[in-house]
């Protein structure tokens, strides 16, 4: 569910990430201040507003223990335009892979969707009037489309005296309409084939030279679509699929592209948000050669664009020296330090992620919305079959999922995915041939169960 960010405290936004991520209050607030100084910003006068620049953030943190959960969350939770993406898929100009400037293209393209939609569901009650009344010419062509009907052949095309039947025709067209429209309303027609046109997307193949995109070469997708493809074609369909592609026609009418591309810029320049995920795969640590000159290359391409320069879409230039940067890393191998110094001062926000610990376990087990244990007992209800975990089994799990990462490596949270699939297996494995029963994980359960893959360490590494 997505909020509108102009009424969004600080605290709201916490509360709302506490419903899903457990612990992690120091990022949590950070990101928290980060959003509300992007509404504070829009309130400042102009002058002021150009010299408030946003403070970006690195998270710092093992694996597994919720920086990218809280970039999921923002995604869903803020009304603002923000994309997720991975350090490790950009390469040095030169070398195959994405660019980096590709990251604010992204932005801009959620930006153009979430304008779009907005602008589209204020249409919408407009679009359902004219998508209804195509939907009924296809289903009575001819029929309640004009006060006038046609006459027979050899008749006199200007009678002298009205005649009663034309006049009541119109009236029987106009009746037979509202009988369908109620009809259309009540579902009754949704199984009726009908033909609609639709516009054909079918492209053709471009080749791209490495290195170069579609907006260095100043070609838009949609005008190639209008010279090559985008002929209408006649496809059958039932009622109930052709009002979805009737109304969707007619919203795209109502609409004004050039409006949603102008607000949609504006949106992406001065509430975007990039969430950079992996980003200490890209330090380069020292005295390192080789492979690492590249990943010294791509902060390089990187700083830029977190500075603030003029970046090239199909939709136009956007500036991005007011996009908020959210970096995220486990710096397990290397540290922030590590960064070029330009890149390091871009980011003057930094928030260490604290390791996991079994209370946190049980409560990621139990508390958050989507917490494992109500995913499990969901997934085996639709097999008629009711999961009941006991507390001392569900400490006992955390327990374990504790040890195996302190013996073992630390992925955090996900330890207990793979530790909760090897405890259920054989309930899964058997649930339609237990249907109607009541299975109850007992602390004795789940030891038994963990016993072997505990004890013996070799084998822990590989299965958990």
């Amino acid at each position: 569910m997505k909020i509108d960010l102009d009424t969004l405290t600080p605290k709201q936004i916490v509360e709302q990430l506490d419903k899903y991520i457990v612990g992690q209050t120091k990022a949590k607030k950070a990101v928290a201040i980060a959003l509300r100084n992007r509404t504070r910003r829009q309130r400042l006068s102009e002058e002021m507003r150009d010299e408030v620049a946003p403070k970006n953030i690195i998270m710092i943190g093992p694996t597994g223990v919720g920086k990218t959960e809280i970039a999921r969350r923002l995604s869903r939770l803020c009304g603002a335009p923000l994309v997720k993406v991975e350090a490790t898929k950009y390469t040095e100009v030169g070398y195959v892979g994405r660019d980096v400037e590709s990251m604010i293209r992204d932005l801009v393209s959620v930006s153009v969707s979430m304008v779009k939609t907005e602008l589209q569901e204020q249409v919408r009650q407009e679009a359902e009037k004219r998508a209804e009344e195509a939907l009924l010419d296809l289903l009575l062509p001819g029929i309640g489309k004009s006060p006038a009907t046609p006459r027979a052949a050899g008749a006199h095309p200007l009678p002298v005296q009205p005649v009663a039947p034309p006049k009541e025709e119109p009236a029987v067209s106009s009746s037979t309409r509202e009988k369908f429209r109620e009809k259309l309303h009540a579902g009754e027609l949704d199984d009726k084939t009908v033909e609609v046109n639709v516009t054909s997307n079918q492209f053709p193949a471009i080749e791209i030279f490495s290195g170069t995109s579609l907006e260095e070469m100043d070609v838009n997708i949609g005008n190639l679509g209008n010279i090559f493809g985008g002929r209408k074609k006649r496809k059958k369909t039932t009622v109930a699929r052709a009002r979805d592609i009737l109304l969707a026609e007619e919203m795209d009418k109502l609409i004004d592209m050039e409006r949603v591309t102008e607000q949609a810029i504006e949106r992406a320049e001065q509430m975007g948000i990039v969430f950079i995920d992996e980003l200490d795969k890209i330090a380069s640590r020292q005295n390192v050669s080789g492979v690492d000159v590249s990943r010294e290359g791509v902060q390089r391409d990187i700083l830029p664009i977190v500075e603030g320069s003029k970046v090239h879409t199909r939709y136009g230039m956007i500036d991005t020296a007011h996009i908020l940067f959210i970096a995220a890393g486990a710096f397990h191998m290397s540290k922030p330090s590590d960064l070029i110094p330009e890149l390091q001062g871009r980011f003057p926000l930094r928030v260490e992620l604290q390791a996991l610990t079994s209370e946190d376990f049980v409560k990621i087990l139990t508390q958050p919305r989507n917490a494992l244990i109500k995913q499990y007992e969901e997934l085996l209800r639709t097999e008629s079959v009711e999961l009941v975990f006991q507390e001392p089994a569900i400490k006992r799990i955390a327990e374990i999922a504790n040890e195996v990462n302190s013996r073992t490596e630390n992925i955090g949270a996900r330890r207990l995915h793979t530790i909760m699939e090897s405890l259920l297996e054989e309930v899964s494995f058997t649930a339609t041939d237990i249907q109607g029963q009541t299975v109850t994980i007992t602390e004795n359960y789940v030891n038994k169960r963990l016993k072997d893959i505990v004890e013996d360490q070799d084998l822990s590494r590989f299965i958990l």
